[in-house]
């Protein structure tokens, strides 16, 4: 099989490519990006010899969709919702199945920082998404959507738990990248980058929909802040979540559940220090007057932040699992909980590893024929049952173990179990 990474010289990328490249049935791995020297470097790294350059910038739909020809799937790892949905376009009308990382459900676009998505005359936003699922479906092509970290495994640890319970209630998927503590201390927010971080400050401002009660319901990102013990592979931390974007999919796919929320983790004193920063008008992307110049606060704060939250020689970072499904199960009270916490390893990051590996793999199962169905699917609607424990035994064998936990009764305080 052949398969095409898009953005692979960013570190998401170079981590799809670097899984790809270990796996045999692999014969030709396509390096796509704008600038030659960053995926030689990329292809250095991996140190396979069945990569293939594509210096070819994404932006030129007609030279990406020429580069397409010849692979039987793609795997997207671009840096903005506009191009994503570009190129998402671009390879469904080139009839190339393709697995995306990107946070969104791209069948119901996310209306707040839109990032200039370019929709065709005419046509609005919402209407945009029900087209692409459409043509996808009309040109039999499978796009997986949202497949990574969270959205990703995400989706798939909470389906699947969903339907071990005869009913479920409520689900709560409590995931995010963190710095190793001794790197965490040494940073504002207790925070390191490991993804693109004008992404991350996005997610701390947009309106987020989540289900209460069986309503739908928009809320402020960064509220319903919540404790949690983490107390799993050997593991004992107090960290704290609170609701971000990450599983769009699942207000439209899991109607049947009356709670539902999807909550980022980061360590104790972050989430203050962000609502601060939102108060201050810090996040905020309305101009203002300063020493007779306009400047976006939200830009100022970034090239402020960025230099003091980069990662140095040594720093490692950890990404953290703890899903709650809750519900009945033969009559009674039941909850399945799924546990991971990844470390950085084989000279990529944490985040670079929970996220690349699981498209690297999903694109496999696309160019393969394993997932066949068309149309826009989310992770939780096209990997489960026999293809599920495949899916999590291919991630263990890369030291990504995903724990699940089923209990009886009232459900558990969050993640606080002894292992």
């Amino acid at each position: 099989m052949k398969i095409l990474v898009l953005g692979a010289s960013g570190k998401m990328g170079s981590a799809v490519a670097w899984d790809l490249a270990r796996a045999p049935e692999v014969k030709q791995i396509g390096l796509l990006g704008r600038r030659r020297e960053a995926l030689e470097q990329t292809r250095r790294f991996i140190g396979a010899g069945n990569l293939i350059c594509h210096a070819v910038d994404a932006a030129d739909l007609r030279a990406a969709r020429e580069a397409m020809k010849g692979y039987d799937a793609g795997a997207l790892a671009l840096p903005d919702r506009r191009m994503s949905y570009r190129i998402v376009q671009t390879a469904i009308e080139a009839g190339l199945p393709i697995v995306d990382m990107l946070e969104e459900y791209h069948r119901t676009p996310d209306a707040h920082e839109t990032e200039r998505i370019e929709v065709p005359a005419g046509m609005s936003l919402a209407r945009y998404g029900e087209w692409l699922h459409e043509e996808a479906v009309a040109r039999g092509v499978p796009f997986i959507d949202g497949m990574g970290f969270s959205p990703g495994l995400a989706n798939i640890t909470v389906g699947d738990g969903i339907k071990k319970l005869d009913r479920a209630v409520s689900a709560v998927a409590r995931v995010g990248g963190i710095p190793e503590k001794s790197a965490a201390e040494r940073r504002p927010l207790s925070y390191m980058i490991t993804w693109a971080f004008h992404h991350v400050l996005r997610e701390y401002m947009v309106k987020v929909l989540l289900r209460r009660g069986g309503e739908v319901v928009e809320v402020e990102a960064g509220t319903s802040r919540e404790q949690l013990r983490f107390e799993r592979f050997g593991k004992h931390e107090v960290l704290e979540c609170a609701v971000t974007p990450g599983m769009a999919s699942f207000i439209t796919s899991r109607p049947e559940l009356q709670d539902f929320a999807v909550k980022t983790v980061r360590w104790p004193g972050h989430w203050a220090g962000v609502q601060t920063l939102k108060e201050c008008g810090l996040l905020d992307l309305t101009p203002v007057a300063f020493q007779g110049r306009d400047i976006v606060p939200r830009e100022f704060l970034h090239s402020l932040l960025v230099p003091r939250l980069r990662a140095g020689e040594g720093d490692q970072d950890v990404c953290v699992m703890a899903n709650t499904v809750h519900g009945t199960k033969d009559g009674e009270a039941a909850t399945v909980e799924h546990f991971m916490w990844v470390e950085s390893g084989d000279g990529l990051s944490a985040m670079a590893r929970a996220t690349g590996f699981p498209v690297a793999i999903a694109a496999r199962l696309l160019a393969s024929g394993r997932i066949r169905r068309a149309g826009i699917l989310p992770p939780e609607d096209c990997i489960h049952g026999e293809l599920y424990r495949w899916f999590l035994g291919e991630l263990e064998e890369r030291g990504i173990r995903i724990e699940e936990v089923v209990s009886w009764g009232a459900a558990p305080p969050p993640a606080s179990r002894a292992a």
